[in-house]
């Protein structure tokens, strides 16, 4: 059995990933893939989790907790969603480290299952939204006090994803970045799923839904409609222009409200984390989805 693990990031789709899934999940079910509750398992790998940093785990511990987990007999493929898989908002950025204890906590969730194979997916956001974003969810009062001095424009996402893959070389690793999501949600979604492209999906449209005018959204779907045996990169070609001519730019604005930084610092912090990006695309075995 495949168990895939979807940690976040904080400040990424919160949760809207998972809860498209589950709108599909009779067709996924069909498929051999099982999306079951957060509420039912959350809690349940926390508490494993906790008392394996200090007891280790038993040999039996997966047995355990697949067990409590499915609702019946095992499937091929089973979609575990949490955005504190690799700790606390605090933990995603404190001290100017990304996730500090990704890698100790990756070498956990593997012996807790224990005989299947663990892959992780992943959305990333520019550190330009992502910290202040994380920070409003801590008791620290400034960027600074958070960041322990740290400059922010030493953050690396890459640095993270290389920790993972050095610290567990056999967990596939797919990542996306989440200002790109309306763009490439169905893919995300199918090959979070293990689906074959262009497998239909309730919701695979939701978030350009979100960010799109009406009047664009009708036209979009309307144009999909007419020509059904478009490929995905022809639709993501396609609605990158729809978005173009429709976007509702009130939902794409982002205001960041940092003392002390000014456009200048985040236009570079910006194209820190576009260079990053293409550093992560070399990292050899990372999968990275891409419009």
């Amino acid at each position: 059995m495949k168990v895939v693990l979807h940690a976040g990031a904080h400040a990424t789709d919160e949760g809207r990933l998972n809860a498209c899934l589950l709108e599909n999940s009779e067709l996924l079910s069909g498929h051999g893939t099982e999306v079951p509750e957060p509420k039912d398992y959350q809690n349940l790998i926390r508490g494993v989790l906790h008392n394996a940093l200090e007891t280790g785990i038993s040999e039996n511990t997966h047995e355990v907790l697949l067990d409590a987990i499915l609702k019946g007999d095992a499937p091929k493929r089973l979609v575990l969603t949490n955005q504190q898989f690799f700790g606390t908002p605090k933990m995603a950025g404190y001290g100017g480290v990304l996730y500090n204890t990704a890698e100790t906590r990756l070498g956990f969730y593997q012996k807790m299952f224990a005989g299947c194979e663990i892959e992780l997916f992943m959305g990333l956001c520019n550190p330009a939204t992502f910290l202040p974003l994380i920070l409003s969810k801590t008791r620290f009062a400034t960027m600074d006090s958070f960041l322990r001095g740290n400059s922010p424009f030493d953050i690396r996402w890459s640095d993270l994803i290389i920790r993972m893959r050095d610290a567990a070389p056999n967990v596939g690793i797919t990542i996306w970045c989440n200002e790109d999501t309306p763009l490439i949600w169905g893919r995300v979604m199918r090959e979070m799923a293990g689906l074959k492209p262009g497998q239909p999906l309730k919701g695979e449209y939701a978030m350009m839904q979100q960010i799109m005018q009406p009047e664009g959204m009708q036209r979009f779907e309307d144009h999909l409609a007419e020509r059904p045996d478009m490929s995905e990169a022809q639709k993501c070609h396609v609605a990158a222009v729809f978005l173009e001519k429709y976007a509702d730019e009130d939902a794409l604005h982002h205001e960041i409200d940092v003392p002390g930084w000014d456009h200048e610092m985040v236009d570079r912090m910006t194209q820190i984390y576009d260079e990053d990006l293409a550093v992560i695309a070399r990292i050899p075995g990372i999968n990275l989805i891409l419009p």
